[in-house]
């Protein structure tokens, strides 16, 4: 009975990782939260002087966006760059291989939304409305994270929602947008990461 009970087990966890990506590691995300408040810490200090929010100030607006972008692209690279190396490792120590037909699928989900919410913030600074930007990237990523989370852990889709909701409330609070991007790409991906480490991979 234990040896069929055994078999079931063994088959059940075939199959979940033939249909989940279950090899994306929590130190992937610990990693890129990290990238994320380090970044959000650089803008603070370039928008925020003196109590004024600098992006409301057309006079400056101009000098400071392109230094935003920047940063924003650096934490980007350090974040992929760091969560590439944790799950490679991971996969590795697994002996299975991080490109394969289930992150090809989750990937792919993850592209379509964040390739509109890319142009969308495009669009948006084409039209002088760059605070918006910090809204709409989470947005666009939680829609991401939704639509990826039935290719890899359940708690995915609960970041996702987070994000969406934190995005939809700083649209409201254009003042305190970075504050609330901070906490959503910064520590709920730290979060998220110590509980995807902590549930899937310190056992």
């Amino acid at each position: 009975m234990n040896e069929h009970l055994e078999q079931l087990k063994e088959i059940r966890s075939m199959m979940e990782r033939s249909s989940k990506f279950l090899s994306l590691s929590g130190l992937s995300g610990i990693s890129a939260g990290i990238c994320a408040l380090a970044g959000a810490w650089y803008a603070h200090q370039k928008i925020h002087i003196d109590g004024l929010y600098l992006l409301f100030d057309p006079n400056v607006r101009n000098e400071i966006v392109p230094l935003l972008l920047i940063d924003a692209i650096v934490v980007l690279i350090s974040a992929l760059i760091s969560g590439v190396f944790f799950t490679v490792r991971k996969t590795n120590k697994q002996g299975l291989s991080a490109w394969n037909s289930t992150s090809k699928r989750l990937l792919g989900t993850m592209m379509i939304p964040l390739l509109a919410g890319g142009i969308f913030c495009l669009g948006m600074l084409y039209h002088g409305f760059f605070w918006l930007c910090f809204p709409a990237t989470l947005i666009f990523y939680g829609i991401a994270l939704v639509n990826a989370s039935k290719y890899t852990v359940h708690d995915t889709f609960y970041l996702g929602i987070s994000e969406i909701i934190l995005g939809i409330i700083s649209l409201f609070l254009a003042k305190w947008n970075l504050i609330f991007w901070a906490i959503g790409f910064g520590v709920l991906h730290i979060i998220y990461g110590a509980v995807v480490y902590f549930r899937y991979e310190k056992k």
